[in-house]
């Protein structure tokens, strides 16, 4: 039977973060989040200058490694990314834009 969900249990983003957002509510995993998120972007726009597509291993290293930690180490649960993963990597990048503009806590 068709369900009115998305096969990730979501309609849409919007229903998506919140949930995001509560599996995020320990404030050194957003820490790490956001650092992780920051390399990444560095990461992006250093591969556009200067074409070192070398520097694409480096980003899931940079990006997971630092979200995982704070999930393992401080939030004590699953990365979400392993359940939704194209939400979480949307997801990522709000809520880094989202802690800058300070709407959320650093």
């Amino acid at each position: 039977m068709a369900n009115s969900k998305t096969e990730q249990g979501f309609r849409t983003f919007a229903d998506f973060y919140p949930y995001y957002l509560q599996e995020h509510s320990n404030l050194t995993c957003r820490r790490l989040h956001f650092i992780g998120t920051a390399i990444v972007i560095t990461l992006m726009v250093t591969i556009a200058v200067t074409g070192n597509l070398k520097l694409l291993i480096a980003l899931p290293l940079a990006g997971y490694g630092f979200a995982w930690s704070g999930h393992f180490f401080f939030e004590k649960n699953r990365p979400a990314t392993f359940k939704y993963p194209l939400y979480s990597l949307w997801a990522d990048f709000v809520m880094f834009k989202d802690i800058l503009v300070g709407k959320i806590e650093r």
